[in-house]
Parts: C-alpha cells; sequence; structure tokens
C-alpha cells in the first residue's frame, strides 16, 4: 500500500540552540564524562610532574659537572634535600625510576581513559541515540516516510548519530580537558617566569580568531557533505534493490557511471573540507614556532643571566636554570599542542552540529497519530465501518479525498475502483489510523478511530498491501509477525485458508524455511499468499486488501482470489481492485474520480447504468470472455 504526502520542512535550529541541547545530551550522561576528566586531570598531573623531574635530573647532571662555572644546586620538589653523602649516580637514578614510574601509572591512566571514553560514546551514547531514532521512527505516521527517503533516514540513523555523539568526546571533553590543560601548563609557565610566558604566547589571539574563521567557513561544506552522502547511499540502495531491472535492460555500464558520479561527488566535496583542514593546520603550527623562536631568544638570555649570577638566591631572581628552561620549553610545547588541538575541536563541532541538526529533525518530528490518553477499547469487534463526509488533504490547497460519506455493514465486502490519483490507498490508509482525515470522521462500531487506542485498533485490522513484504526469517515468523504467540496449528490455519499450505509444506524445511530478504525465493503469488496468512492470524475483523492481485498472471490471480473468498467470510472486507473477476464477488463497489464518489452498488447495477464501471467493464470484458473461451476448450482437450 502506498500512500503519497508532501511535508514542508521544519526551519532550521540556530547553532546555538544546537549546542544548548547538544550540552543536554552530555549532562545526561554526566557520570562517565566526569569519569574521563578526572582520569585526563590525573594525567595532566603525572605528565607536569614527569617534566619537573626531567629538568631536577638536568641541573643534577649540570651542578655535578667538572669544571661547572657557577655551580647552583637543583632545587628538589616538595621541600625534600637527599642526604649530601648520596653520590651524583644515585641521585639521577632515582630521578630517572621516578620518571619511569609516573611513566608507567600515566600508561595505565591512559589505558583507562581510552576504555572508558569508548564505553561511554560507543557502549552508550551512540547506541541510546540509535534506540530513540528508531522509536520514534516506530511512532511517526506515514506522511513522515512519505516526506523522507529512506537513504536519508538510514545514514541519519548511522552515520549522524556517530557525528552527534562526536559532540561528548570530541567537543566537550576534549574542550574542557583544553582548558583545563591550558590553564595549568599557563600557571605552571607564569610562576616559573610571567614575561617569558606573556612573550611566548602573544600570538595566541591570533590563534583564536583563526578558529574562529575556519568553524564558519567548514560549516557549509559539512552540510552539503552530508546530502551528497544521503545521495550516494541512495544511489546504492537503488541499485541492489533493482538488480533485476538493471541487469534485464542490460544497464550495468551506466548505472557503475552514475554510481562512480555519486562516489566521486562525495569524494571531492571531502577533499575540499580536507584542503580547508590542511591549509589550517599548518597556519596554527606556523604561530606555534614563533612561539618557540621567542622562547629560544629570551629564554637564552634569561639562562645566561642566571649563569653570570654568582648568589644562588639573585640568580633565580635574575634568569633561569638550564633545567628549568627545558621544564619550560616542554610545557610550551604541550600548550601549544593543546591550542593545535583547536582545529579538531572546532572540526567535531561542526560536523556534530550537522549531525545533530539531522537526528534532531527525527526526535522532534510531530506524532501526528496519537491514541487519546483514556482509549475506548474495541472488545468484541463487529466490523461495521462508517466515513462520515471525510476529506483528507496532505496540502490545504490539494485535497485528495472530498466528503467521502458511506457506510459498511459487518460482514460486508466493497470493492474500490477508480484511476490511478482518485485517493484510493488513502480511503484505505484512513481506516487504520495512517492518517487522519482533515475533516469529518471515520467510525469503526460506531466509535470515532481518535478515541481508539491504535494498537488495539490495528490488531483489529487485517492488512495486505499491493507489494508483500516478507521479512528474512521464517515462512512461520512471517505468518505469525503480527501475532508471535501464536501456535504452529494457528498457523498452520491461516496458511490453509489463504491458500498457503500446500506450497509452504513442499518447502525444503516447510514452515521453518528461512526466506531471503524480501522472499525473493518465493513467487508473487506465494508471497501474496502468505501475506493474506499474515492478516488472517489476527482474526480481524475488517479486513483492507490494496490490490492484491495487481502484479500476478492470470492464474495466480485466480488462486489469490480464491484465498480472498476464504478470507473474507465473516468480515468486512474493503479490496482496492481493477479486475473485473475481483469487482464481481464484492457486495458493494465504490468508484472514485478526483478524490469524490462518483458511483456506489452491486456489480448488476453498475453494469446496467452508464458511467466510469460500464467503461472499465467493458474494456474487460473481451478479454475475459476470451480466456473463458479459452479455458473452455482446454477442459475439453483435457478430457
Amino acid at each position: 500500500m502506498r500512500f503519497r504526502a508532501r511535508s514542508r520542512s521544519a526551519p532550521a535550529a540556530g547553532d546555538g540552540a544546537l549546542i544548548r541541547r547538544m550540552l543536554g545530551l552530555a549532562w545526561h550522561y554526566r557520570r562517565g564524562c566526569f569519569q574521563a576528566l578526572g582520569l585526563q586531570a590525573l594525567l595532566l598531573v603525572f605528565a607536569l610532574s614527569g617534566l619537573g623531574l626531567m629538568g631536577l635530573g638536568v641541573d643534577i647532571i649540570r651542578y655535578h659537572l667538572p669544571g661547572a662555572a657557577i655551580p647552583k644546586p637543583p632545587r628538589w620538589p616538595c621541600g625534600w634535600t637527599p642526604p649530601a653523602q648520596w653520590p651524583p649516580l644515585q641521585l639521577i637514578a632515582l630521578v630517572a625510576a621516578a620518571i619511569l614510574a609516573f611513566g608507567l601509572v600515566r600508561a595505565l591512566l591512559n589505558l583507562c581513559y581510552t576504555l572508558t571514553v569508548t564505553r561511554l560514546v560507543q557502549a552508550q551514547i551512540v547506541v541510546d541515540l540509535r534506540a530513540r531514532v528508531y522509536d520514534k521512527l516506530q511512532r511517526l505516521s506515514f506522511r513522515f516516510f512519505d516526506a523522507n527517503a529512506s537513504s536519508s533516514l538510514i545514514n541519519r540513523v548511522t552515520g549522524d548519530v556517530q557525528s552527534l555523539r562526536m559532540f561528548v568526546d570530541g567537543v566537550v571533553i576534549e574542550s574542557v580537558i583544553l582548558l583545563l590543560s591550558l590553564a595549568v601548563y599557563l600557571t605552571y609557565m607564569l610562576r616559573i617566569r610571567a614575561g617569558l610566558t606573556l612573550a611566548c604566547l602573544a600570538t595566541t589571539p591570533l590563534l583564536w580568531a583563526a578558529t574562529r574563521r575556519f568553524s564558519q567557513r567548514v560549516q557549509p561544506a559539512y552540510l552539503e557533505s552530508r546530502g551528497l552522502f544521503d545521495r550516494l547511499i541512495q544511489v546504492l540502495s537503488e541499485n541492489i534493490q533493482g538488480i533485476h531491472v538493471i541487469l534485464g535492460f542490460a544497464r550495468q555500464k551506466e548505472e557503475i557511471e552514475n554510481f562512480a558520479r555519486a562516489n566521486g561527488g562525495v569524494r571531492d566535496q571531502k577533499r575540499g573540507i580536507f584542503r580547508k583542514v590542511s591549509a589550517f593546520q599548518p597556519l596554527l603550527g606556523f604561530l606555534t614556532q614563533i612561539n618557540l623562536v621567542v622562547m629560544l631568544a629570551y629564554g637564552g638570555y634569561l639562562v645566561v643571566c642566571y649563569e653570570r649570577t654568582a648568589d644562588p638566591a639573585a640568580a633565580a631572581r635574575a634568569g633561569l636554570s638550564v633545567g628549568q628552561l627545558l621544564v619550560f620549553a616542554g610545557q610550551l610545547q604541550q600548550f601549544s599542542g593543546q591550542v593545535t588541538n583547536l582545529t579538531n575541536v572546532a572540526n567535531c563541532m561542526q560536523q556534530s552540529l550537522i549531525g545533530a541538526r539531522r537526528v534532531f529533525e527525527i526526535l522532534d518530528a510531530p506524532v501526528e497519530i496519537r491514541a487519546p490518553d483514556r482509549p475506548l477499547r474495541l472488545d468484541r469487534p463487529r466490523g461495521e465501518v462508517r466515513f462520515e463526509r471525510v476529506s483528507f488533504a496532505y496540502q490545504a490547497d490539494d485535497p485528495i479525498l472530498r466528503d467521502i460519506d458511506f457506510r459498511v455493514e459487518p460482514g460486508e465486502c466493497v470493492a474500490i475502483l477508480g484511476p490511478t490519483g482518485s485517493g484510493k490507498s488513502t480511503l484505505l490508509g484512513l481506516i487504520p489510523r495512517f492518517y487522519d482525515p482533515t475533516a469529518g470522521r471515520v467510525l469503526v462500531d460506531g466509535a470515532d478511530l481518535k478515541a481508539l487506542s491504535l494498537e488495539d485498533l490495528r490488531r483489529r485490522i487485517g492488512l495486505v498491501f499491493q507489494e508483500s513484504f516478507l521479512f528474512s526469517h521464517t515462512v512461520a515468523a512471517n505468518i505469525a509477525f503480527g501475532h508471535p504467540e501464536a501456535t504452529r496449528a494457528q498457523i498452520e490455519r491461516a496458511a490453509r485458508i489463504a491458500a498457503a499450505h500446500d506450497f509452504v509444506a513442499a518447502l525444503p524445511q516447510g514452515y521453518d524455511t528461512v526466506l531471503r530478504e524480501g522472499g525473493v525465493n518465493l513467487s508473487g503469488g506465494q508471497r501474496q499468499r502468505l501475506a493474506i496468512a499474515r492478516a488472517l492470524l489476527l482474526e480481524p475483523a475488517i479486513l483492507l486488501l490494496d490490490d492484491p492481485t495487481a502484479a500476478v498472471d492470470s492464474a495466480t490471480e485466480h488462486e489469490i482470489l480464491e484465498a480472498v473468498e476464504r478470507a473474507m467470510a465473516g468480515r468486512t472486507t474493503f479490496i482496492v481492485t481493477h479486475r473485473l473477476s475481483a469487482l464481481r464477488r464484492a457486495d458493494r463497489i465504490l468508484v472514485l474520480n478526483r478524490g469524490r464518489i462518483v458511483q456506489s452498488g452491486a456489480h448488476e447495477e453498475l453494469i446496467s447504468a452508464k458511467g466510469d464501471y460500464l467503461w472499465v467493464a467493458q474494456l474487460q470484458a473481451p478479454d475475459e470472455e476470451s480466456c473463458r473461451l479459452l479455458g473452455e476448450e482446454l477442459d475439453t482437450w483435457k478430457l
């Protein structure tokens, strides 16, 4: 059953609103975020300790070098001084052992950090987001799916969810780590020498301005990239689903070229983004190199001043020792590395914004079809259906159905006939509340559909679509899809009514035969009969059949119609069809044209009246008469 809709896309949310919402997402997983940040804080402490010990080791070596011009004892951390009788090698060994121990602890902390972040983003955030998006998709109306390509939805559930989780680990955690590291390194450098620190960091405002400019330039490119990737998935999906058509018309070469164009579009767009990122990173690197030049010039001057001052206290005020300059250089390098990480953070931010906007479009999509808080229940449905002056439109200025008014008694079979676009399938879609009328109301057993539980209503309705979709599961599981608790006896009973039992029993594993994707290892008629069995297993009071014989041959049509006739027994049935053989079996026929009921009555009544039905019957009558005569000749020949 196909329903078409046009939907106006919601206005794009501003970046500020998206960022606040993503921050709310990060706060939801604050426990894991705080664990990761705590581990990073410990890593920072041990990194600083390692740098300090390295500088201490250099000062120890310089202090004990033979012929040192003005030996000044190194300053040990925490005010501790080793015993005077310890030899230099023992002091160096102590420092080396401490550096090795700190390195081992850092390695373990890095492992814990990696595991914590991986568990947070992949095992929690990604899984939860995908589940939320999938849950929302299950509650959206047909209108949403008609307005959004399946390839785009698949890409949002997979790729865009990954982009959104990137905000947590690639933006929030990294930004906090970056700010914390910058603050700590800046504090330590200022304690070593404030003037040297300010001189080395004079280019920092330029880094900030460049990062902001980069973010503004790259965001539109990421948005275009997601659209191109949607197109690539669409081409791939259509080619896989339509491979029989492609091979049948020998269009492999053209389709390969079509895929190559879509793939090349993604590649070229990615190249453009990579060029922007690649041009930005060297700029940051160049600016950080300026810092190193300033440090060597100014820092070298301070070391000379330190070495030329005889008094240790005055030397500390006048300049820096070689070890202190080494520690300062390490901290400046770490500081510059964190500033350079602004590129990655800005890059992750732009990808996250694009992914978040596309994911939140699903999560924020209105659930148009809702059940009331206290729904009525259909305990013993009779199957009476009433349309009261129903109109429906996907857009206000383009109504599909106009002023539809009729009543169907329990157990009555109603056929619906009309040209393409007359609203036949849309009319059927209103009964299980795939859509709500824009005017009027639909009632089942005297109750407005809007007052009923959706699950309760749809379990009372059996649906057989024009294109019967089967899952990659066993035959029994496909029949019992709407009633998983059904026994094998119930499944076989439904299959017998649908004239499916004989061919199912002939399958290699019978009802336990696993069908391939879409049921391609069955014929069209067999798939349709399994779909009828699936609908009948629910014991529905109302049966909706959307042109079940549209794409089958005459022999298969006869088998399906026999199955349909058995299925209709005791049920209110709506069947959309243009086949005269099916129309004759209906108690009443509704003829639609341009969204209105233009004729209503039984086959004999309508055939005797001039109108659309007579015209359809005249078109099919010669062919049906020929088939009847041919069938009589074949029967005679067999005798």
